[in-house]
């Protein structure tokens, strides 16, 4: 996903970066079913049903429903010009308004949202990186860290405003986007704004199977569920109380 920024920024097509090819499946003697959404884990019958009415019997089943973008409650997030990034869709969208656009702000310093910025800068655009924490990436980095990543940024060009709540993204009467305000009372013009801030896991399937789910699948130090026969990886997963 990281290589999003890539299409974006104009270096890759969409067709780069795309980890296996379907022939690549093939040779490996892997049975592959796409654009066939799963609707149905029977682990009574050890068995997943797909939208098509496909159904595939297993032993052991791993699910990998990774995560959806979360889009906090933000006053105007409706507003044309607003994106969240984290699809080949999304990045079309974007590149479309940015072509059109000369500001852009960011609201999401984690890994993604940087990604987002340094592809926008790329194309021209002047952005702003908006993040509620005091440093950047506080995920993977602690603060000096973040502090080495924001120095970074700003030698790109990128302004970086760390300890920033967006309050409301206010628009023309149009309905489009026009800038960003802030709690602290700091307000941004801008053409257009991408949301990147966080993920939720995608955990409906597994808990309409009746496996144990907090915010995601609950998961043993060996991946498994509740279900020795279920396991579960990825951003769907929740380990010791951790997403």
């Amino acid at each position: 996903r990281i290589l999003l920024s890539d299409v974006l920024a104009g270096a890759s097509r969409p067709e780069e970066i795309g980890l296996n090819s379907p022939a690549w499946y093939e040779a490996n003697g892997i049975v592959l079913h796409m654009g066939d959404l799963v609707v149905k884990i029977d682990r009574d019958e050890k068995r997943v049903v797909s939208a098509s009415g496909r159904s595939i019997v297993y032993d052991k089943l791993l699910v990998a429903t990774g995560s959806v973008p979360f889009i906090p409650p933000i006053p105007g997030a409706d507003r044309e010009g607003v994106f969240a990034y984290r699809t080949l869709d999304d990045v079309e969208r974007i590149k479309e308004r940015a072509a059109n656009s000369a500001r852009a702000i960011v609201i999401g310093g984690g890994l993604l949202g940087l990604e987002a910025a340094r592809a926008l800068a790329k194309i021209g655009l002047e952005v702003k990186v908006a993040h509620l924490v005091g440093h950047l990436m506080e995920m993977q980095c602690d603060p000096a860290a973040g502090e080495i990543v924001r120095r970074a940024f700003e030698r790109m060009g990128i302004g970086v405003l760390l300890s920033h709540t967006a309050q409301e993204i206010v628009g023309r009467e149009d309905g489009s986007v026009e800038g960003v305000r802030f709690s602290n009372g700091d307000a941004y013009e801008a053409d257009m704004v991408v949301i990147s801030t966080g993920i939720r896991p995608n955990a409906a399937l597994a808990r309409e199977a009746g496996l144990a789910v907090n915010r995601g699948i609950v998961v043993n130090d060996y991946m498994e569920t509740i279900d020795n026969d279920v396991l579960a990886v990825g951003e769907c997963v929740e380990h010791r109380g951790r997403m």
